[in-house]
C-alpha cells in the first residue's frame, strides 16, 4: 500500500482533496453554520487562485516536497535514519503541522508577510472555498519552507504525502460553513482545529484574528497561548474578514494579486 501510495502521489493527493471538497461542499449546504456573503462569483475567485497557486509552484519550483523528500530518504539522514520508519513518519507529520502553525504566526506578526496573507483574511465570507484562498506568492513562501524542512531534518516521503493530504483536507474542513453537533464539536477541539475554532481566526477583532493559529492540532495554539476559545460576537452573527477591503472591488480576482501591494492599513499587532 505504501509503495502504491508512493507512485501515485499526485493522483492520490488529488483524489482525497476533491473527494473532501466534494463532500463538505454538500455538507455545508445541508448544514450551513451561517448566512455566508459573495454567492458562487465569489467561491469562483477564491477557487480560481489554487489553479493559479498550482501553476506558479510548477513554474517555479523545479522540485516540490514530495520529490525532495524521496531524492533525500535513500540516504539514511534525519528522521530516516535517527529513528524506526513508522516513527519517523509520525515525527515528520508532527514536526511539519508543529511548522506550519509558526509559519502562521510569523505571517501575521512580519509586515511584509501579512500583505500575502491578508489575501486569505480579506474573504468577507467563510466557507470550503476560502481554504484554498491565498496569494501565490504565499504558496511558493510555504513551499520553500517545507523544502528547507525536508532538507534539514530528512522527513520521510511517505510523511511528507500524508501531511500535503491532511493540510489539504484538514484545511478545507476548518473553513467549512459547518454547523456540527455542540458536544461532538467540544470533544473534537480538545485534539483536533474546527470550524467553530477557527472561524475566530477570521474574524475583524484584531486581537481574535492574533489567535487561534493551528492547522490541525489544536495542541499547538493551547501550549503556546494563542487559543481562544470563542468569538466576543458569536459565532453566528460575527463579522468575517478586514476592515480595510470590504467593498465589491477588493474582492475581484484581480484585487487579490495585487493586493500586497497596496497602501492600505494592516490588520496586525
Amino acid at each position: 500500500m505504501t509503495t502504491w501510495i508512493l507512485a501515485n502521489e499526485a493522483q492520490v493527493r488529488l483524489a482525497a482533496f476533491l473527494s473532501v471538497f466534494a463532500i463538505l461542499i454538500i455538507l455545508q449546504q445541508a448544514r450551513p453554520r451561517r448566512d455566508v456573503p459573495g454567492g458562487w462569483r465569489r467561491r469562483l475567485t477564491n477557487l480560481s487562485l489554487v489553479v493559479i497557486d498550482t501553476l506558479l509552484l510548477r513554474v517555479a519550483f523545479p522540485v516540490l516536497a514530495f520529490d525532495l523528500a524521496v531524492r533525500l530518504e535513500d540516504n539514511g539522514n534525519g528522521l530516516n535514519g535517527w529513528l524506526p520508519y513508522g516513527a519517523a513518519v509520525v515525527a515528520g507529520i508532527v514536526l511539519l503541522d508543529f511548522a506550519i502553525y509558526w509559519q502562521h504566526r510569523l505571517v501575521h506578526k512580519i509586515p511584509l508577510l501579512w500583505r500575502l496573507h491578508r489575501v486569505h483574511h480579506a474573504d468577507t465570507g467563510f466557507d470550503v472555498t476560502t481554504a484554498v484562498r491565498f496569494h501565490p506568492f504565499e504558496i511558493a513562501l510555504s513551499m520553500g519552507i517545507k523544502l528547507g524542512l525536508i532538507a534539514l531534518f530528512g522527513i520521510p516521503a511517505l510523511a511528507v504525502v500524508i501531511f500535503e493530504i491532511l493540510l489539504s483536507a484538514g484545511s478545507l474542513f476548518t473553513h467549512a460553513n459547518l454547523e456540527l453537533p455542540a458536544n461532538f464539536e467540544r470533544r473534537l477541539r480538545w485534539l483536533f482545529v474546527t470550524p467553530e475554532m477557527h472561524r475566530i481566526h477570521h474574524s475583524v477583532h484584531k486581537d481574535e484574528t492574533n489567535s487561534n493559529f493551528g492547522f490541525h492540532l489544536s495542541l499547538w495554539d493551547r501550549l503556546f497561548g494563542s487559543y481562544r476559545d470563542k468569538p466576543r460576537d458569536g459565532q453566528t452573527t460575527m463579522q468575517i474578514g478586514l476592515h480595510e477591503f470590504r467593498e465589491n472591488r477588493d474582492q475581484s480576482l484581480w484585487a487579490l494579486l495585487v493586493n500586497p501591494f497596496r497602501r492600505k492599513a494592516s490588520n496586525i499587532d
